[in-house]
């Protein structure tokens, strides 16, 4: 199996050494790990690509190279240039540090990553790790993506569901819980949840020159979602393993919205 690696949090990001172990264990002796990740932390891009500004991409060692650009031209990258058109079986994007489920997903360029190789037409997953007060203390804070990261990814795999074929493709958000590895209580299949009454915002500071500027500034994250969603799982102690396609269309309005129309 060859395997195209990625994340958000920049190439020398612990998280991406978790998954490269992951990605091993899954190609297996016999398979390819390849890694274009961005040169410098791209948090927050979403599904952004470099489409006014050319990037360069330098090879850092053995199928490991750094882009500078968002996950997602790091995929476009890996795919067109780096493996010459060999493509991949597979891609995995992260272990991003921090959750990317709820509204998070949104803004995430790990999920981001995933998303682009899924309209390319290549199975993907994201991967992300909750943090959490159980997790500070921990000496490895991605200990619980290591220790079941590898069986999740087989157990999507194993699952099949990819809609090949398909305009828009599945690709499926992973995250780990904020708890130590021990205390997993196992996986599960959850929506997309919403965090209500928390939102990103702004802050205003100001330089020691007087000058103002705004910081983007996160809401809290343990705030649980509706049952059955993916972070209410994931501060339940599950992984949570949501399937995801590209098309935003409100289906559920169509016909609503037509009947209006005529």
């Amino acid at each position: 199996m060859r395997i195209l690696l990625t994340n958000d949090d920049g190439i020398n990001a612990p998280g991406l050494e978790v998954l490269t172990a992951i990605a091993d264990a899954i190609a297996g002796p016999d398979g390819e790990v390849w890694t274009v990740a961005p040169a410098f932390e791209q948090s927050g891009v979403a599904h952004c690509i470099s489409y006014t500004r050319p990037m360069m991409v330098a090879r850092l060692g053995l199928r490991r190279y750094a882009a500078e650009g968002s996950p997602a031209d790091c995929v476009l990258a890996g795919l067109y240039d780096v493996l010459e058109g060999a493509r991949p079986d597979l891609v995995l994007s992260g272990v991003n540090r921090g959750n990317n489920s709820a509204e998070n997903t949104l803004y995430s360029g790990t999920v981001g990553g995933a998303m682009e190789a899924a309209l390319q037409g290549i199975p993907a997953i994201a991967l992300s790790q909750y943090l959490g007060p159980q997790t500070m203390d921990l000496t490895d804070e991605f200990e619980t993506a290591r220790a079941h990261g590898t069986e999740v990814v087989r157990a999507i795999l194993k699952a099949g569901l990819w809609d090949q074929g398909a305009d828009y493709r599945l690709f499926y958000n992973v995250n780990f819980p904020p708890v130590p590895a021990a205390k997993v209580k196992g996986m599960r299949v959850a929506a997309q949840g919403f965090r209500r009454d928390t939102s990103f915002g702004v802050e205003p500071h100001r330089s020691p020159s007087g000058r103002r500027f705004l910081w983007i500034k996160g809401g809290p994250q343990h705030a649980p979602t509706e049952p059955g969603t993916d972070a209410a799982a994931n501060l339940d102690g599950y992984v949570s393993v949501t399937p995801m396609r590209c098309d935003l269309t409100a289906h559920d309005r169509l016909a609503e919205l037509e009947a209006h129309f005529a």
